[in-house]
């Protein structure tokens, strides 16, 4: 028999992730803006490249947030 859904705590995860994917995008700006200058070109492409997939994954949580908002509003 499998787990009924129970998201009643999906928002907090979300937020968290959010939380988590910021504080990450920010240290890898601050590696960028402190070593830029002494790290491959390779490498610091591939930090830049990641951090925009951090800022898709962000807007992608926060739209999640709403509608497990919504969805937590109508129940």
């Amino acid at each position: 028999m499998s787990k009924p859904d129970n998201r009643e705590d999906n928002v907090q995860h979300l937020q968290n992730a959010v939380q988590n994917t910021i504080e990450n995008y920010r240290e890898a700006e601050d590696y960028l803006e402190e070593f830029g200058d002494e790290i491959p070109a390779r490498e610091k492409g591939q930090i830049e490249e990641k951090n925009e997939r951090r800022k898709h994954s962000i807007s992608g949580f926060r739209e999640e947030i709403q509608d497990e908002s919504k969805h937590q509003q109508n129940s």
